[in-house]
């Protein structure tokens, strides 16, 4: 699209006050800048009569002045400094007009020091009453040349001094992190502490999908953006085009990806099926569309749009607002131009839409449909689709073929989301069978995986499009020779699981009565952190480099380390041997230690890793006590949908040294126990659904 055509409409975050007074924290967030649990603060503000007062928030939530309680930690010892990510955070957090309008004024800045470094170091180098009246005309000029002259930022609203050191220390943080790197932090933060208010895609799918679109793609449109993910992952693309009808995410979409690269951005705020932004001829065609949209809306327009042009293939259905969208997104394309979109799994089969389905299939502008296994995106109990589409080319002639690919199979570790879905494997696969379904119209067939299926075949009175129910079963458990081997590995398995069945427990001691617990002086984690026998990191799952990610499914399920790093300019941190890891969510008391074939990998989000002085604590006595279920349950506060261990409250005894390792022997002898019994359980269950399929399709005989 050419740049002198911005959209027609553009998003206008509505004005914010100014922060007119001091960032403020709660009680919580008092503890995390001191390192302690709550109830610590709860203490210190009994004990203490020189703690703040409370300045906000309510009697049974109060908040306090950032600056005096940091005073106060310092002057108690408390704190040497408090981070400055966490600095900029507060600011964020405690701004009047909300934590949007406080990201959108920060990425504006770090967008000025990122384009126009020496205008932003004149504009700093003065006054903070100086550099506010300095700073409106400055980012309203950046903001223009990066977004149009109708840029969707609207930051030539009245900044007052008081806003600006915010400003300076986003600044400060840029110099620390990247421009791009802070805004993505702070981002981050609020995406983390408001998990319910926004869908979200996994930056794993968002570079599957960018890789369907193809390596040519320069430009790129998507029509639903949400905070700009997949936008993001389309590299070399030399403009992007976003369209949300909330005002506020297309503002940080816009940001995010100005803070990317250089490539020009255009967003607007508007509904897309209702108000598009970059209609034709208005706006050029594009090379490609991505679009994670919204499942199952029935207010999406059908009345008021029944005689759009987009309709090429049919008015869709009331109950069929995906296809609204497919029909948008082909609208926009360059003639053999390619759309991306995740869809529902009922999209494929409802009978409503079966005369649009028919129709992209007779006219070659569906090329593909993926099944991607549940986790792969929210909501992450579904196993959602991909539709792949193609603008049809005039004179080309359709495809024979469909190409589906069901990639239920590969669903053996963690995805991009929060459910089950071995993510390598499923990118592998797919990107696999559309590159040769791309070079010949065609695909090798893989059994119970992929099938190219003549489109002739799919035109019944259904035309459904669900995978699995047109790809051959693969061959039961592998075949014959394969079921002996799983039978064989079982029996292994369990001689083994045998011999390392625990001893039973010996006699109580004769001085205390039978099932009286050992009194052993105790101590916690967090008392251990303080005295420097073990460091506490929290897992992030980004960073830069290409290790692996070691995820809470992992942890919980004994497997390796099968997560991929989101994007970040900040270097992951790595496990290492000995490291034991923690889930944070779950109420499951679970604790695995680091061996050599999981050390290397990247801390994963929803995961807490204790780093102990080996010379102080033994790694298998540490893991040990943390799983106790009474410690556990002491350990853990309750919301309305989950569990939350706080790490720091679990407690362990106070051993000698050499008493740990008789205790960190025994609970390594446990943990290889187990680990026999879930190789077991999974063996068993491959060799008996193996027998069923084979049984039933007659690859097994009964006799």
């Amino acid at each position: 699209m050419p740049e002198q055509k911005p959209p027609t409409e553009a998003p206008a975050v509505p004005a914010a006050p100014e922060a007119a007074a001091a960032p403020e924290v709660t009680a919580a967030e008092i503890a995390r800048l001191a390192g302690v649990g709550r109830a610590a603060v709860s203490n210190w503000r009994r004990r203490h009569a020189d703690f703040p007062r409370p300045v906000g928030g309510t009697e049974t939530s109060p908040s306090f002045a950032l600056a005096a309680v940091t005073d106060w930690l310092r002057a108690q010892g408390k704190l040497a400094e408090v981070p400055l990510r966490e600095r900029v955070w507060q600011y964020v957090a405690s701004h009047p007009g909300g934590s949007v309008a406080a990201l959108v004024k920060a990425g504006s800045a770090l967008l000025l020091v990122r384009d126009r470094p020496m205008e932003w170091l004149e504009a700093s180098a003065v006054s903070d009453e100086r550099m506010a009246a300095l700073l409106v005309p400055a980012l309203d000029r950046v903001l223009t040349l990066r977004f149009g002259p109708a840029h969707p930022l609207g930051a030539a609203e009245p900044l007052r001094p008081a806003a600006v050191p915010f400003l300076r220390a986003a600044a400060e943080l840029a110099a620390e992190l990247g421009t791009r790197g802070a805004f993505e932090f702070l981002l981050g933060r609020h995406l983390e502490a408001n998990p319910r208010q926004y869908t979200l895609t996994p930056d794993g799918l968002a570079t599957l999908m960018a890789a369907l679109a193809g390596p040519a793609v320069r430009t790129v449109l998507d029509p639903a953006c949400g905070t700009g993910t997949l936008l993001r992952a389309v590299s070399g693309a030399t403009a992007r085009y976003a369209q949300d009808s909330s005002p506020e995410l297309a503002a940080l979409a816009a940001l995010r990806l100005a803070l990317q690269s250089d490539a020009p951005v255009r967003a607007a705020a508007a509904d897309s099926l209702r108000a598009d932004a970059f209609a034709r001829p208005a706006a050029e065609a594009v090379d490609a569309v991505l679009c994670h949209p919204p499942f199952n809306e029935r207010n999406w327009g059908h009345e008021e749009l029944a005689y759009d042009p987009r309709w090429e293939y049919g008015l869709p259905a009331r109950a069929e607002s995906e296809l609204a969208w497919v029909q948008h997104a082909l609208a926009h394309l360059r003639d053999g131009g390619t759309a991306v979109l995740l869809m529902p799994p009922a999209a494929a089969a409802r009978r409503s839409g079966r005369r649009i389905r028919a129709d992209l299939l007779r006219r070659g502008a569906l090329r593909a449909v993926v099944a991607l296994p549940a986790g792969a995106a929210p909501p992450y109990g579904i196993p959602l689709h991909l539709w792949v589409l193609r603008r049809p080319a005039p004179q080309a002639a359709p495809p024979s073929g469909l190409l589906l690919v069901d990639t239920a199979a590969l669903a053996d570790g963690p995805g991009p989301g929060s459910g089950r879905a071995g993510w390598a494997a499923v990118h592998s696969a797919v990107e696999e069978a559309w590159t040769a379904y791309e070079r010949g119209g065609t695909a090798p067939d893989v059994p119970g995986v992929r099938r190219v299926v003549p489109v002739v075949d799919l035109l019944d009175d259904d035309v459904d499009l669900t995978p699995a129910r047109h790809l051959p079963p693969p061959a039961a458990g592998g075949g014959v020779a394969e079921l002996t081997a799983v039978r064989d590995r079982l029996d292994s398995t369990l001689t083994r699981a045998a011999r390392l069945t625990p001893p039973a427990p010996p006699a109580d001691a004769k001085d205390r009565p039978a099932g009286t617990p050992a009194r052993l002086p105790l101590t916690t984690v967090g008392e251990l952190a303080r005295a420097g026998a073990l460091l506490l990191y929290t897992g992030t799952g980004s960073g830069a480099g290409g290790a692996p990610v070691l995820t809470e499914y992992d942890v919980s399920a004994g497997t390796g380390p099968s997560g991929t790093l989101a994007d970040a300019l900040e270097q992951p941190l790595l496990t290492a041997p000995g490291d034991v890891v923690v889930p944070l969510t779950g109420g499951a008391g679970v604790a695995r230690v680091v061996d050599a074939a999981t050390a290397g990998a990247a801390l994963g989000r929803g995961l807490q890793l204790l780093r102990p002085d080996t010379a102080a604590l033994d790694p298998w006595f540490l893991a040990g006590f943390l799983r106790a279920t009474a410690n556990n349950r002491r350990a853990s506060s309750h919301a309305s949908t989950t569990t939350r261990l706080d790490v720091r409250r679990l407690e362990l005894p106070r051993l000698p040294r050499t008493e740990q390792e008789v205790y960190g022997a025994r609970f390594r002898a446990l943990a290889e126990f187990e680990d026999a019994l879930r190789l077991a359980a999974r063996l068993g269950e491959q060799l008996v659904q193996g027998l069923y399929d084979g049984l039933s399709d007659g690859t097994v005989r009964p006799d």
